[in-house]
């Protein structure tokens, strides 16, 4: 159906892609991975056209469609073919209420009312927003945000849909949902769907093809559990299978659960948290309340991070994280409650002060760079090319922020945030377009800040991220406190937050390394 053929992509001197050749075939769904700015966004710009066009290049070899070039049509023209969503879904809102937008490319379409009228039903119906229908769309959480840029591109019945990260910001059921839904696309209607996603436990079992980039211009295709053989990107229930030398390797939960009787048996009574510490510090809520004019987002929320802790921060989209981050950080307006951090309110002190007693890294870690490289961006905030070369090796001091990768672009914000050396840290989804290793670099970052005396709190979906790098788990539902306590317990208790060797082995067993250890 669309293909590529002998694809080359290069900045200046600098080659993205080589001689890439895809075919992705009607009603398939195809999974393209990689490590961390490999290239996996470039390769679906070319797709949808918007690469070179918009981001410059030179790019060579052609792309088809139903056997007919298209890499001279401009992105306008593909549209009604070719669907696109973003890793940023809020760059691409060109209107104000959930319904408009659902609308609006339809509109572009020429459609007919009723046509416009029954499609936007049935999306908002299909992907579960209809209470948002009336929403201002810079009112909604990232995974609300990113369920609307969906349904927008939905409504125009494309026949090839692109995603970029498209459940990075979704709960675990939101995610399954979305999943679902897009899996009924490519078995019911014959929609092709190209995905890059790096959480590959979300998505390996619904794909047809598994794409790997190499970083180096190149890539792999084929079947997931056959690439995934010998993978150093793979989710951890196929680093499990490894481990306990099953073949062949599993990809689903179900498929691990039928072999693992004899595995539990083998590793006997899973591993403890060590205590939690008591010390003194920190930072201090009582009574935290947040509203957004009659909504209230944050009701009556009392915690405290410890220093030396690890906090993850979990609950469905719009359950009030952000809210509550950004009250603790200071900016976010408090209706009512206290926040003290060694005896002052971050509310209280002007922006400068602020930042040194509690750093935030927001959901866009672009809204942090500004200037015109990365090296100027770290020689402004003080912070060095080392502490970014940690998270993210490889990348060139020359380059633009804007020209980086999601998971690059959030590299450097974080090595900007963490130059002010705060004692209270807050993050907001700080895993969103990274790969597997990069994770295991910030869970390791946050453990060494942890251990240092600072006071970590991490909002995420990512229940592996969770499993890696947090101490104690607290949960919001409707802006309250449901869950609270040690992560192996807190995770244990609901199917929805729980990792996959969590689901396979049982309670108390959270990671692959405890097992391997084990064994």
């Amino acid at each position: 159906m669309i293909e590529l053929r002998g694809v080359g992509l290069a900045y200046e001197e600098t080659p993205v892609l080589r001689g890439v050749d895809l075919t992705v075939a009607e009603g398939e769904l195809v999974l393209v991975t990689g490590a961390t700015g490999s290239g996996k966004s470039t390769l679906l710009g070319v797709l949808t056209g918007l690469v070179p066009r918009f981001s410059g290049g030179t790019l060579s070899g052609d792309v088809l469609l139903d056997g007919t070039s298209i890499v001279r049509t401009p992105p306008r023209e593909r549209a009604h073919l070719i669907g696109y969503v973003g890793q940023d879904p809020a760059a691409g809102f060109v209107t104000d209420t959930v319904e408009e937008e659902l609308a609006y490319g339809m509109e572009q379409l020429g459609l007919p009312g009723e046509t416009m009228r029954r499609r936007v039903e049935e999306t908002l119906d299909l992907l579960g927003i209809a209470d948002l229908r009336r929403r201002d769309l810079r009112r909604l959480s990232g995974g609300e945000q990113q369920r609307v840029a969906l349904g927008s591109v939905l409504t125009m019945h494309p026949r090839v849909l692109v995603l970029d990260e498209p459940t990075s910001a979704l709960d675990p059921t939101a995610a399954e949902d979305v999943l679902a839904t897009l899996t009924r696309l490519v078995h019911d209607l014959g929609v092709s769907v190209v995905m890059a996603e790096h959480r590959l436990e979300r998505v390996v079992p619904f794909a047809d093809t598994l794409v790997v980039l190499d970083g180096r211009g190149g890539l792999r295709s084929g079947v997931p559990a056959e690439l995934l053989a010998d993978s150093p990107v793979a989710p951890p229930i196929v680093e499990l299978g490894r481990a306990a030398g099953w073949q062949p390797l599993p990809l689903t939960v179900r498929d691990a659960r039928r072999r693992a009787a004899g595995l539990r048996e083998r590793l006997g009574v899973p591993p403890a948290d060590a205590p939690e510490t008591t010390a003194a510090g920190g930072l201090v809520g009582r009574g935290v309340t947040v509203t957004h004019g009659s909504t209230l987002a944050v009701h009556d929320v009392s915690l405290t991070l410890r220093p030396g802790t690890v906090t993850a921060l979990m609950g469905r989209n719009g359950s009030g994280k952000s809210s509550l981050l950004w009250a603790l950080q200071g900016t976010g307006r408090r209706r009512s409650g206290s926040v003290s951090v060694s005896g002052r309110d971050p509310a209280d002190l002007d922006e400068s002060d602020r930042r040194t007693l509690v750093g935030l890294l927001p959901q866009n870690a672009a809204d942090l760079l500004y200037l015109e490289t990365v090296a100027e961006e770290l020689a402004a905030s003080a912070a060095t090319a080392d502490a970014l070369e940690r998270l993210v090796p490889g990348i060139d001091g020359a380059m633009h922020p804007r020209d980086l990768s999601e998971g690059q672009r959030l590299a450097l914000a974080l090595a900007i945030v963490l130059a002010d050396a705060p004692p209270v840290l807050l993050l907001d989804e700080p895993t969103r377009g990274l790969d597997y290793s990069v994770k295991r670099a910030l869970s390791a970052t946050l453990r060494s800040m942890a251990a240092d005396g600072r006071a970590v709190l991490v909002a995420t979906h990512d229940v592996e991220f969770v499993a890696q790098a947090a101490d104690h788990v607290v949960v919001l539902a409707e802006g309250e406190v449901v869950s609270s306590g040690p992560v192996r317990r807190v995770v244990a208790e609901s199917p929805a937050f729980a990792p996959q060797v969590t689901k396979v082995l049982g309670a108390g067993w959270l990671r692959v390394d405890e097992v391997v250890a084990r064994l």
